[in-house]
């Protein structure tokens, strides 16, 4: 469905970040289970669809729905099966293509394009909560047993499925493999069984077989014509691919090789790049079955609103031709694992926003706990459910937004790998892939514009509290490591016994007369005593839209007597911040800063800090130092002439 979307990758029995849960192991052959179990955390969101998918796809494709399924699987096997087994090679420790697309685009464009997925993403997990938890009240109100007492009542039953699920996840919920497998494997059995008893049915009426045949032709005319309108039907039934992001992001759970190492688990891989496969082959026989069945079987008219067809196709066969115990066990069943399938949901969002938003700046601190995460999730929920009024049918276009997004963009991120490997053969097939995914994509939103105005909705939210935390976060000290090369180790413990004299420099030509004249200046303005030594300090920015990094410094001696160093950083006022404070922490001085005033307008050189990591460096600075160390007894010096 989405990517790392299992609710395995969160630890929510505590408040520490649930993106931090092991998605980067060696990936050794003693680690996880074998791909079939882990397939099972796939299934319950994967195979979980067909509690809803064929009576979506009745209603959207009416007796065309068989036809346009079949085209649905075509293209599950030849585009986004490729695609997924690609971005398994591409990202082995199950970051999926999000995080592929991160390390392709660099700057603000690849950290604004990952909030817009992340936006896609977050429409993606809510509509996979609010619609499981719908479709589930659906299986409780239409069970002929329950009808008369639960009849009317489904918001409330899944407002109450959705509180629950929150609930579980603020007491904390591990969910284990185990319990998986029997989930999927009850399911899966249960409608073999449905799609067995109804071919068996449709064998001894065959006249089904006829009347559909009639309409078809009717409807529709010849199978040219028959084909064309499928092609443009088809990505209404866009639900039935909904399991390839949550494949990859299951990948830290399989079992690899005993030669597997985190930079070549190769065994891992080949274990769900099978897993993916089996999944899609399960899934794709189960959706031409289930469509034709439920098609044939079913009046039109059951399955729209107030049918009891209605989000409930298969279920309705289980009570109609399987008496009332099996249906009920049936409902039991899919409510369940629709449940599970909500808690992966939510598990996946509590492991993909911190996994991103904390590392560019651009999250609140409350977001790296999960119980404040969960509250606001189930808000967001609550009030999805209440808009489409627990309507499974309704929900269905914003769902398959999240899904397609996703997927268009994964195929995407492998088309830019093999260009830049120069695949010419792959970089076609997965262009030609691409373009398939983005017509889907494009004709979804303009069918159906919900999930578009809920993924731009999550947008704009994502990215202004974003833009407002870093903005309120950006004097914080974020520099994660300081790393000093022998020669930048050998300058500071030179000044053990005395302070450092640190000459923040932007370097032009480097030559002697650059450094002789900063000094003379230096000199001058600050009245150094010329027996005093100054070292000279250059930052190179790097990434500047990246909020943490390490500090790299270089040691080096210009022209025989300038000692320099050099730093790379995102940002040259917390890189000489970061730099001044080791210098202190190492020789238990306080070092002195020298600036110069930057010319300019105060704001536009803000602007340029925040955006770009420079600006007026002096008195960022200084503050970034008094936010970092409140003591001013123990707090760097700085200087600006």
């Amino acid at each position: 469905m989405s990517a790392s979307k299992t609710a395995s990758d969160a630890d929510t029995d505590s408040d520490a970040n649930p993106g931090d849960s092991g998605a980067h192991g060696t990936g050794g052959a003693h680690e996880g289970q074998r791909w079939w179990r882990v397939m099972c955390l796939t299934g319950v969101d994967y195979f979980s669809t067909l509690g809803y998918q064929p009576g979506i796809a009745a209603l959207a494709a009416g007796v065309l729905s068989p036809i346009a399924t079949i085209v649905l699987v075509i293209v599950t096997l030849l585009g986004a099966l490729p695609v997924y087994r690609r971005v398994a090679q591409e990202s082995p420790h199950g970051e999926g293509s999000i995080s592929m697309l991160e390390r392709l685009l660099s700057f603000w464009k690849g950290k604004l394009f990952v909030l817009a997925l992340l936006g896609f993403a977050a429409t993606d997990f809510i509509i996979t909560i609010t619609l499981s938890a719908a479709d589930a009240s659906a299986h409780l109100v239409e069970n002929p047993h329950l009808t008369g007492v639960l009849g009317g009542k489904q918001v409330l039953i899944t407002l109450f499925l959705v509180a629950l699920l929150g609930a579980v996840f603020l007491k904390g919920f591990s969910e284990a493999i185990g319990l998986a497998v029997a989930l999927v494997g009850v399911y899966l059995v249960l409608n073999v069984v449905v799609v067995v008893v109804g071919v068996w049915k449709i064998i001894q009426a065959p006249h089904v077989v006829t009347d559909w045949t009639d309409a078809l032709t009717t409807q529709h005319g010849n199978p040219i014509l028959m084909i064309g309108v499928a092609l443009v039907l088809f990505p209404k039934l866009a639900l039935g691919m909904s399991g390839f992001e949550t494949g990859v992001a299951v990948m830290p759970h399989i079992k690899g090789d005993p030669t597997d190492t985190a930079a070549d688990p190769a065994g891992r891989i080949r274990g769900t790049r099978k897993l993916l496969t089996t999944a899609a082959v399960i899934m794709s026989a189960f959706l031409i079955a289930t469509s034709f069945i439920t098609t044939l079987l079913i009046p039109a008219k059951e399955f729209e609103n107030g049918g009891e067809a209605n989000g409930r196709a298969l279920a309705f066969l289980a009570h109609e031709y399987l008496g009332g115990a099996f249906g009920s066990v049936y409902d039991l069943s899919t409510i369940v694992i629709l449940w599970f399938a909500g808690a992966s949901a939510m598990a996946g969002m509590l492991n993909l926003m911190p996994r991103y938003l904390p590392r560019y700046g651009m999250a609140p601190h409350w977001a790296r706990a999960v119980r404040p995460m969960v509250i606001v999730l189930t808000l967001i929920s609550f009030l999805i459910t209440w808009l489409f009024d627990a309507d499974v049918d309704a929900q269905g276009g914003a769902y398959a937004t999240g899904v397609l997004v996703l997927m268009s963009s994964a195929a995407i991120a492998v088309t830019i790998a093999a260009y830049k490997k120069r695949q010419r053969g792959w970089t076609i097939a997965f262009g030609i892939i691409s373009a398939v995914f983005l017509y889907t994509t494009v004709l979804n939103c303009m069918e159906r514009p919900d999930g578009l105005k809920i993924g731009a909705c999550f947008i704009a939210g994502i990215i202004l509290v974003s833009l407002l935390s870093r903005l309120r976060r950006a004097f914080e000290l974020r520099v994660t490591n300081v790393v000093l090369d022998d020669t930048a180790e050998r300058f500071i413990r030179d000044y053990a016994h005395r302070p450092l004299r640190l000459i923040a420099n932007e370097p032009s030509n480097r030559d002697n007369a650059e450094y002789r004249d900063k000094i003379r200046q230096i000199r001058a303005d600050n009245d150094i005593p010329g027996e005093d030594d100054l070292v000279f300090v250059e930052v190179t920015v790097r990434d500047a839209s990246d909020f943490e990094s390490e500090l790299t410094v270089r040691g080096e001696v210009l022209h025989g007597r300038y000692r320099v160093l050099t730093l790379e950083s995102s940002s040259i006022p917390n890189a000489i911040a970061a730099l001044a404070l080791t210098v202190r922490d190492r020789t238990g001085q306080r070092p002195h800063l020298y600036f110069e005033w930057t010319e300019g307008n105060p704001f536009a050189q803000f602007l340029r800090f925040f955006l770009f990591g420079q600006g007026e460096v002096a008195p960022v600075t200084r503050e970034v130092l008094r936010e970092a160390e409140p003591d001013r007894t123990k707090r760097p010096r700085v200087h600006v002439g």
